[in-house]
């Protein structure tokens, strides 16, 4: 499985997530990223471009160690990073993460890749 999580801001646009994702050079199998912010139209606009589902997740599965230590997202969530948390959360305790934390050229979104085996 191979999960790509997001993290954006609040003014995002679907093509701002697009160019996040395309700069870790990955075809996933699920998005994935905070349940507050997964019914973000843009986010929900790439789900459907893409026809992957979506996995929202709740504060609490995002206490994951990330490569990436982001001060922002550590204030904003408790997280080095949100996209990596939100990627490694869906795949489970034996993912890894196959693209750190790219972000996109307005700097708007962020995109990370993991895989591993769900449990």
């Amino acid at each position: 499985m191979i999960v790509a999580g997001f993290g954006f801001r609040a003014g995002v646009s679907a093509q701002s997530l697009a160019d996040a994702l395309a700069l870790t050079g990955a075809a996933p199998d699920a998005l994935a990223t905070a349940e507050d912010k997964a019914a973000h139209p843009a986010f929900r606009a790439l789900a459907h471009a893409l026809n992957l589902p979506v996995h929202a997740l709740p504060a609490a599965a995002l206490d994951q160690p990330t490569a990436t230590r982001s001060a922002a997202s550590l204030a904003a969530r408790g997280t080095g990073s949100l996209a990596e948390a939100a990627a490694l959360a869906v795949v489970g305790p034996r993912a890894r993460l196959l693209a750190p934390r790219q972000i996109s050229p307005d700097r708007m979104a962020t995109c990370a890749i993991a895989t591993g085996d769900p449990e």
